[in-house]
Parts: structure tokens; sequence; C-alpha cells
């Protein structure tokens, strides 16, 4: 049943218009009741044609992270991992230069479909990606205090560990630069021995 509920759910995200200036369609993942949720930030210009989400430059790096690292694929990642975002349709360019920061409205406007999947899913690992993403599960200042670790925290409701990742940008160099690089290998370690990913490992190989 709760298989169907989510398949629900992403038929009526699908066709999400609550925010005028975000561009259409939204961008859903595949259908995966997991008790992994990955949390990314919005989507890029490629994603709403490719209609799934990390499926360009950023999503390259962060499933080359997730193979080299953890030794999973991108298509098994896809197809056990939910993947989530902030926003999930593409917010459009800023006029100043790369892709426009969703604002506080679109954010909330969107954080009801989160709270609907939470709620779903019940998940015991939560990956968000980015600090946008970050920011909607706990209080931070810099990424140098979040990256590598692993918290306990409680959203919507449900409690779960969260280990944070970095976002995979190309523009940006703090995931290639140290202290970032250790760190970010550091989240993978903490990620590759959390027992609910270790529980899609295992789901991988089958």
């Amino acid at each position: 049943m709760t298989q169907e509920l989510l398949g629900d759910h992403v038929a009526k995200l699908k066709n999400c218009k609550r925010c005028p200036n975000m561009h259409k369609p939204a961008v859903v993942g595949e259908v995966a009741f997991s008790k992994v949720l990955l949390i990314g930030q919005a989507p890029g210009v490629k994603e709403p044609v490719l209609q799934r989400p990390f499926a360009w430059t950023a999503g390259k790096t962060l499933f080359r992270w997730f193979q080299e690292g953890i030794g999973i694929n991108e298509t098994d990642f896809r197809r056990l991992v939910y993947i989530a975002a902030v926003c999930r349709c593409y917010p459009g360019k800023n006029p100043k230069g790369g892709d426009r920061v969703p604002d506080s409205i679109e954010i909330e406007n969107c954080a009801g479909w989160l709270k609907d999947e939470v709620r779903l899913l019940n998940p015991e690992l939560v990956i968000p990606v980015g600090k946008l993403a970050i920011q909607q599960c706990i209080t931070f200042g810099k990424l140098t205090e979040v990256i590598g670790e692993r918290f306990r925290v409680e959203m919507f409701g449900v409690s779960f560990d969260m280990i944070p990742l970095p976002h995979p940008s190309g523009a940006s160099t703090w995931h290639r630069m140290e202290p970032g690089k250790t760190l970010t290998q550091n989240a993978l370690k903490q990620i590759k021995g959390h027992a609910a990913f270790r529980a899609i490992l295992k789901r991988a190989k089958d």
C-alpha cells in the first residue's frame, strides 16, 4: 500500500504548478520505496529535458563519488535510493550568471512534497547534497562543520540519521580542494558504513 501511495505522490508531483516563476515540468526520480533518501537542491537546465534528477555535470560527479567511494553504480542507485530535492522545478537563470537560487516562497511551496516523502518513506538515512539541502535539516555555518559528520535529526516528525555531502557542481572547487576533498571522502565512508546503505548495497548485488 505504501508503494502505491508513493506512486500516487510522484504522479501528483509531476503536475505541480505551485510556483509561477519556476520552469516546468517538475523533475522526479524513480519511485524507489527506500529507507535511504537523497535530497538535492534544484534541477539544472538539462534535467527537465532528460526528466531525471542529477542528469548532467553535477550528476556525473555525484555518481562517480558513489561508484568509486562506495561501490554502487548509477543505475542501481537510482533504482534503490529515493531522490528528492528542495525544489523540483528548474528555477531559471540568474541575470548575473549561473542558475537562480529558489526564493523562500518557492522553497516553502515545495516543502510539502518533501514532507510527504519523509513521512511515506520513514527513512533511516538522509543524504542532503549541497548547502541549501543541508539547511533544510540542520542549522550550520560552514560546510567544514558538517561534511564528514553524522547527525541524528528529526524532521516532519520523523527521526533519522543524516550524512551530508557537498554539492558536486562543476562550478564549485570546495570538494576538489582540501579540506573539502578529504571531508567528502569521509562522508562517503560514513554513508557506506551505515546499516541502511549496507542494505542497499546488498540489494544491488542480489
